[in-house]
């Protein structure tokens, strides 16, 4: 009977309160309240949809409550400092320190176990440099008509949609202040990107939003009208990203607003269709081409693309496209599977694509052996929030970070995990007015500018401790590991790093150059006839 001990009370406690009612009229409330949950527990044994509430009258919306709130008692009360579920508690406070130019030093010595395995740090000089600035650059198209020199710091690809209006104004805001730049995301450019005046790479997908004809193919007319303006620095061609690679998407016809229709130059009562693949191209070649041609129609702006790694042989295709024809990209972009600020199914969030250190270093790699490496910039992105995270991932082999929810934590973010719902506590994540337009885009943009300014200070302080005088001359030599409680080592002897131009005279001996790099095709995509004949043999 305890199952319907609630619901029991409150009858029992009905005609009691109606009782004193009549002798104080305040009990009308009493009566209220216990009417509503003898109506409540009454409609949970008639309904036939769920039989926890069937079994616990009134009691199981108590759990169904708690359950609603579960992630924010983890966060709260029994997640760690240092658990990184997504984004530890450490990690979230160090960046709302920097963003509020409050004392980030930590007292008493690490929380971290120094001898656990996959600790990592960097090593010190006993002849550290002084470094008289901190605002570390990276020329990107050298040999473009207008090539960009771009903070080794960078705000990550975010829509306008997913984020709300004065999200992304303080987000540009805070790039123009402190010379970096903010990526579009491939919502294209909204009237928010364009009012702060903040340097854009603008990010085009298989949606073409921005550049898009009226049968959702690319436009070079409208492309030109965008890329030509001067606040548009770069531009990147969106392959894959890391939160759902190989995966469109679909806005609704119901959340298309008349502002989104606009940006992205789609229709409103219709939905919004992001492909999973694009109709421009559909060969590595013919991908290189399309690159070539939208450094053309820019005026000579730099021009490249992002991907998440999956397949190898995609990959090595179009870096034998690239060796092949000499069209190159002016950079790269390596987005990791852990990263992704949007929402994307459970299955991909967890399970697709490879992880940011290992795509970065088949990338480089890929680079590196064909002698293409110092003509390519590549920039690199995953769960990047510290000055060591930035340096560790320049030793991989990137020339640059970006960062998506680095930079939302600077906003205010409060790893509320609603992004999905339209329903973000911080007007962040959010379309809803009534929640976004109480961010202070003002206030924000100075936290957005503050935390990356303090965080390339600190990436300054790292370099000259360790006796460097800029982020390029990082190697993986710079960041040990400890393997064991045993055995330490640097990622230079951890990882099997190619010679320049090793892949023109062999293919090395590396298990996913040896496994798929001869077999990769410049004119095609698919998988290499190999792989086609097990899976033919399998489906048998």
């Amino acid at each position: 009977m305890h199952r319907y001990l609630v619901y029991v009370l409150a009858i029992l406690l009905l005609p009691v309160c109606l009782w004193l009612a009549t002798i104080w009229p305040a009990w009308y409330w009493g009566v209220g309240g216990t009417l509503a949950v003898v109506v409540l527990g009454t409609w949970d044994l008639l309904q036939k949809r769920s039989t926890l509430r069937r079994n616990y009258p009134v009691m199981a919306h108590f759990r169904y409550g708690l359950e609603s709130i579960g992630p924010e008692i983890r966060q709260y009360f029994v997640q760690s400092d240092l658990e990184d579920v997504p984004f530890s508690r450490q990690q979230r406070a160090l960046i709302y320190q920097r963003s509020k130019n409050e004392m980030d030093v930590v007292p008493f010595g690490t929380l971290r176990s120094t001898y656990a395995v996959d600790y990592e740090w960097i090593n010190h000089s006993l002849a550290p440099t002084e470094i008289a600035h901190s605002d570390f650059r990276v020329l990107i198209g050298p040999n473009c008509a207008k090539p960009y020199s771009a903070s080794v710091f960078n705000i990550s690809a975010m829509s306008f949609g997913s984020l709300s209006a004065n999200a992304i104004r303080a987000l540009n805001e805070g790039a123009r202040r402190g010379s970096f730049y903010h990526d579009t995301g491939e919502g294209s450019i909204s009237p928010y990107h364009r009012e702060m005046g903040g340097d854009l790479v603008w990010e085009i997908g298989s949606g073409y939003f921005g550049c898009r004809d009226d049968a959702g193919g690319f436009s070079e007319e409208k492309f030109v009208a965008n890329a030509n303006t001067d606040q548009v620095k770069m531009i990147e061609i969106k392959l894959s990203q890391g939160a759902k690679p190989g995966h469109g998407g679909v806005l609704p016809a119901a959340k298309v607003s008349a502002e989104i229709s606009v940006t992205r130059g789609v229709p409103m009562g219709v939905d919004c269709v992001s492909p999973s693949k694009h109709s421009a191209f559909s060969t590595p070649v013919e991908l290189l081409q399309f690159v070539a041609r939208l450094r053309e129609l820019s005026g000579g702006k730099p021009v490249g693309f992002k991907l998440a790694i999956g397949h190898p042989w995609e990959w090595f295709g179009i870096a034998k496209a690239m060796h092949e024809t000499q069209l190159l990209p002016d950079f790269i972009v390596v987005d990791g599977a852990e990263g992704g600020t949007g929402a994307a199914p459970a299955e991909f969030i967890d399970h697709v694509g490879v992880p940011m250190h290992e795509a970065l270093l088949l990338v480089h790699n890929t680079l590196v052996g064909l002698d293409l490496r110092d003509r390519i910039k590549v920039g690199a992105a995953g769960k990047v929030t510290s000055a060591f995270e930035i340096a560790r991932t320049i030793a991989l082999g990137a020339d640059w970070c970006n960062a998506g929810r680095g930079f939302m934590f600077a906003l205010g973010c409060i790893q509320s995990l609603s992004c999905h719902s339209d329903k973000c506590p911080t007007g962040i994540a959010t379309q809803d007015p009534h929640r976004w337009r109480h961010l202070d885009a003002a206030d924000k943009a100075t936290r957005v500018h503050s935390y990356h300014d303090n965080t390339v200070r600190a990436l300054r302080d790292l370099l000259c401790a360790a006796g460097l005088n800029h982020p390029s001359e990082l190697g993986p030599e710079h960041i040990l590991r400890r393997v064991s409680p045993v055995e330490i080592r640097s990622l230079a002897s951890l990882y099997r790093y190619l010679a320049p131009g090793e892949l023109l005279r062999q293919v090395p001996d590396h298990a996913v150059f040896h496994d798929y790099w001869s077999d990769a095709r410049s004119d095609s995509f698919q998988p290499p006839a190999r792989i086609q004949a097990l899976r033919t043999s399998k489906s048998r």
